[in-house]
């Protein structure tokens, strides 16, 4: 099916006409990066505040969520003489101490990569110890868990920063700072976990979810589906992305994940610690995890202190308390090229979405 079936104008208004009809005041969330990209470059979000609907950016963006204490870790061990290797948008997030791409103009190694993968092969022609920092939810998680059961170099070792999504979901609810009346749940990660880890969230707490895909009509066909339920007074989960997701999501895929990690209490950016929201790799691969390689050059970490820069507020952002425009940084000291906060580095970040396609539409 054409991709542009799935921005018709046509179906478009009969779906807004019909929001319109319920006449609704409701707050929405999602928790997806790539859903707040489709909601603000095809001005989603004005459409549907004009039919009473507001929608929030939860913790959905992996980068923004990984605390500077993991940032300082990866940084620590470049200066100790490793080789760092991560994505391109993780080494540009700002710390105490500047960032992964500062580092490297001063002479650590730090490299960019596009993956886990391109981090084995530098490991296979270095003489150095490489570190890749592994970052996201249970989408990415898969591709680091397969590569950790394969026979792997001496000098290579995971420093994970894996999360899983469900468990921020329950806390952010549990924090009840905030009315939300339904949530846009990720079509990515639902492609791996399935619809079940949501049921309980929509049973505890009886809340809407639906699991949207990424076109502009899957958008207005998931909050059209949440909507009728909240008109109706139901709480349950369901499934517009159906020509991807499966209830039972993907089997293998959580199996490697199963195998490789568990799941342990760790901080998210703008939260308090979460229950078994983190990634750890098990004792058993011990000798691939960074973190006890290095234990030595981590030491005193657990003592410091690490806390947003002056003014930042990505993590009010990342709790849907604030939207990025109101974050008194915004577009003035903080922009993509010169960015105070997370939210403002990846593509996936509400304030980088924000700065790249407002200034167009205004």
């Amino acid at each position: 099916m054409s991709k542009f079936r799935y921005r018709d104008r046509e179906t478009a208004d009969k779906v807004i006409k019909k929001l319109k009809e319920m006449n609704l005041e409701i707050r929405l969330m999602h928790v997806c990066g790539t859903h707040q990209d489709t909601l603000v470059r095809y001005g989603l979000d004005t459409l549907f505040r004009e039919c009473g609907i507001t929608i929030k950016q939860g913790p959905g963006c992996p980068v923004c969520v990984t605390t500077a204490r993991e940032f300082e870790e990866a940084m620590r061990l470049a200066r100790a003489g490793k080789t760092v290797a991560t994505y391109g948008d993780v080494c540009r997030v700002p710390g105490r101490y500047g960032s992964l791409l500062d580092l490297k103009t001063e002479g650590f190694d730090v490299r960019i990569v596009y993956g886990i993968e391109d981090a084995i092969r530098i490991a296979e022609k270095s003489n150095k110890e490489v570190v890749f920092m592994a970052v996201g939810f249970e989408t990415t998680a898969p591709s680091t868990a397969a590569i950790v059961l394969r026979s792997l170099p001496e000098n290579f070792s995971v420093l994970s920063c894996h999360r899983y999504l469900p468990p921020a979901l329950f806390a952010l609810l549990e924090m009840g700072e905030f009315k939300i009346h339904g949530i846009i749940e990720p079509g990515h990660v639902s492609t791996i976990i399935g619809l079940e880890p949501y049921e309980k969230l929509s049973i505890q707490y009886h809340i809407p979810q639906v699991v949207t895909g990424f076109e502009p009509l899957d958008m207005l066909m998931g909050v059209f589906m949440l909507a009728s339920q909240i008109k109706k007074g139901e709480a349950k989960v369901e499934n517009e992305y159906t020509r991807v997701v499966r209830y039972e999501g993907n089997l293998k895929a959580l199996k490697v994940i199963d195998t490789v990690f568990e799941a342990f209490n760790i901080d998210w950016r703008g939260f308090p610690e979460i229950s078994n929201s983190g990634m750890r790799l098990k004792d058993e691969f011990g000798q691939v995890d960074s973190r006890k390689k290095y234990e030595n050059e981590l030491e005193g970490l657990d003592n410091e202190v690490f806390v947003e820069a002056e003014g930042c507020r990505c993590g009010d952002v990342l709790r849907g308390i604030i939207d990025s425009k109101e974050c008194p940084l915004f577009g003035k000291t903080c922009s993509p090229t010169n960015p105070i906060g997370p939210c403002m580095v990846s593509v996936e970040g509400s304030c980088n979405i924000d700065y790249k396609y407002g200034s167009k539409r205004n």
